[in-house]
């Protein structure tokens, strides 16, 4: 990870660039003293009326009495300036809106700017144009909740005088490649952007491959082209066979594999249109996962222990010190807009076992407030409980309530066939998320698994519960199976509590193997995308 930051930042630069910074250097010094006085007064007057509302550069300024970091004629100015031309030069790896940090315009200005005011407006510029760049490598382009609300998600920005701070007192060099999300993932998208950028010159991954389903024994030209395809992307060895035989039918169940489609090694209409996604398309996934990435480069990292969902692959992990420690299959919500799971980060601070299950207050209202009118004794399989959680008896009159002023909730009692199954676990949220057992585990066998009311069914729950358990109890399946077979509601505390991520990849990396492809099953890296554009980013090998 080091060596790929150091190689990005040792990029030389532009000869305009060092000539421009040069000249600018050697003209401020041929001034006289009575110059040089009112030019100071003039730059420092620039400077101070220039702020405008950035309170954190406002106050790094005030507290250097107005002195520059940037158009000074010292060996630090000149360092610093050279790193942020060198940094602006590697915009476009890192999929950065070029045209934003006007680059050319800079050098210009470098290189010819009179003293005095002209300094001053551009030592704020170049503040400006650095706190820009610093955000947007560090904690990505876009506020991603303005773009889509299922995103809740704030960019983690760091103070404008902090940053500034460090630019000013640390190496510059090293400031910049500090910026660069430290994370493996980020690297490895970062590799496979260009990767993707080198393969897209030569021409991509070839034809497309025609017709609905491909199997082993099949032979002819749809054939040799899926092999050719295949064969482009890595997935196998040149070869001149016109028939589907065992190496192809491997090719194809590792392509699957890849792509989270069930692995048969048939190419069938799925299979076939995930391989004909064309490599600028996918250079898309990868761009956007980039962006997602800086999103999630908090200063106190994701945690050394954390559970990450990635909605659209649709597990569940729990990661110790990096590395993925268990797994298991998820169900998360359907597609309709209003049972979506969003995105956001939070804190796992206990796990229910034996949990009830409260009925959520729409389902209450049109489905069993209807039957409890008509019938006080419906739905019996359901407490009806007051304010105080006492439970209320049926002999009343549930007639005399309106949706709007039945005062009750209703749960499902504790047992094999509750909605949440055996266990749910716990992050306290104002979306009402969380992660649960279900007893439709038919539903875990399909390949998008879309179908709850938002929250994250687990496959194998128990599992899942050992493994955070396994911090705290010497024994934890004997701990946690004790307290299933009492079949009271109990509520566990967790020692050390868990930070929660719900992230959306559509392309995401393995530490080995090739980068893998979700579907955008709430289009959600589409819009983005779209944003990412109107923001100024670019594909640099054009976007046919």
């Amino acid at each position: 990870m080091k060596d790929l930051k150091t190689h990005l930042m040792r990029t030389p630069l532009r000869g305009a660039v060092l000539a421009g910074c040069l000249a600018f250097a050697n003209g401020a010094m041929a001034q006289t003293a009575t110059d040089f006085s009112f030019s100071v007064t003039a730059f420092k007057q620039a400077v101070a009326e220039n702020l405008d509302d950035n309170q954190g550069m406002a106050a790094f300024y005030r507290a250097r009495n107005f002195d520059p970091i940037w158009t000074g004629d010292s060996a630090a100015d000149q360092a610093r300036r050279q790193a942020l031309l060198a940094a602006f030069a590697l915009a476009s790896d890192h999929g950065l809106p070029v045209s934003r940090y006007n680059a050319d315009d800079l050098m210009a200005r470098l290189s010819d700017v009179p003293n005095g005011r002209a300094r001053g407006e551009l030592e704020i510029d170049l503040s400006r144009q650095f706190l820009q760049f610093a955000n947007d490598l560090q904690s990505g382009i876009l506020e991603p909740g303005k773009v889509i609300s299922g995103i809740k998600r704030k960019p983690p920005r760091r103070d404008a005088d902090v940053l500034l701070s460090r630019i000013t007192n640390e190496d510059p060099t090293a400031v910049f490649r500090d910026l660069v999300p430290a994370t493996p993932e980020y690297a490895r998208l970062m590799r496979a952007k260009l990767k993707l950028e080198h393969k897209i010159r030569q021409g991509g991954w070839g034809q497309t491959v025609r017709g609905s389903k491909l199997k082993p024994g099949d032979s002819g030209t749809n054939v040799v082209a899926l092999r050719d395809r295949l064969t482009r992307m890595g997935y196998m060895a040149p070869s001149l066979s016109a028939r589907f035989d065992d190496q192809l039918q491997a090719a194809v169940s590792a392509f699957q594999e890849d792509h989270g489609l069930e692995v048969d090694g048939v190419a069938g209409g799925g299979t076939l249109k995930a391989i004909n996604t064309s490599a600028v398309e996918r250079l898309k996934s990868v761009m956007v996962a980039m962006e997602r990435e800086r999103w999630l480069n908090l200063p106190e990292g994701l945690g050394q222990r954390h559970v990450r969902v990635n909605l659209v692959n649709f597990h569940a992990q729990i990661f110790d010190d990096n590395k993925l420690t268990y797994e298991t299959r998820s169900v998360i919500g359907h597609q309709d807009y209003d049972r979506r799971t969003p995105e956001f980060s939070d804190v796992m601070e206990h796990i229910v076992i034996n949990p009830y299950w409260y009925v959520p207050r729409s389902i209450i209202v049109n489905e069993y407030l209807p039957l409890l009118r008509s019938n006080p004794g419906a739905a019996g399989h359901l407490d009806i409980v007051d304010g105080r959680g006492n439970v209320v008896g049926r002999g009343r009159d549930f007639s005399q309530y309106s949706g709007r002023s039945f005062p009750f909730s209703m749960r499902q009692r504790p047992g094999p066939r509750n909605a949440l199954g055996t266990v749910k676990f716990m992050f306290p949220n104002k979306y009402n998320i969380y992660l649960h057992d279900t007893p439709q585990k038919a539903l875990f066998k399909r390949a998008v698994r879309t179908f709850s009311h938002g929250c994250i069914r687990l496959n194998d729950p128990h599992d899942f519960a050992y493994a955070i358990l396994a911090k705290q109890e010497s024994d934890p399946k004997g701990y946690f199976q004790r307290i299933l077979r009492s079949g009271e509601n109990t509520k566990v505390l967790l020692d050390q509590q868990v930070p929660v991520h719900l992230i959306y990849r559509t392309a995401f990396t393995k530490a080995k193997g090739k980068v893998n492809y979700r579907n955008d099953v709430y289009q959600r890296d589409q819009k983005l995308w779209k944003a990412l554009q109107a923001q100024g980013v670019a594909l640099r090998v054009g976007d046919s």
